[in-house]
């Protein structure tokens, strides 16, 4: 895996915009974004930091669906 960057939420969120999630909810310090697709519906849950730790930012990635590749590529 590559080395992931340091990424704010309001980066992370920006990105999988561009991906086609949308922000559907924000709970407290957590920001919930959907993605539907004729085969799934993907859900990710953001927490609204400055930064991201990288344990999280992991976890992030495999919510989304995408590669670390296809997420960095975001950036």
């Amino acid at each position: 895996m590559p080395k992931l960057p340091v990424l704010s939420a309001r980066e992370v969120v920006k990105g999988l915009s561009n991906q086609g999630f949308q922000v559907v909810s924000q709970k407290g310090s957590h920001i919930k974004m959907k993605k539907k697709t004729s085969k799934e519906t993907r859900i990710v849950i953001i927490p609204d930091y400055d930064e991201i730790p990288v344990g999280t930012l992991k976890s992030i990635i495999r919510q989304s669906g995408l590669t670390p590749e296809e997420f960095i590529r975001l950036f």
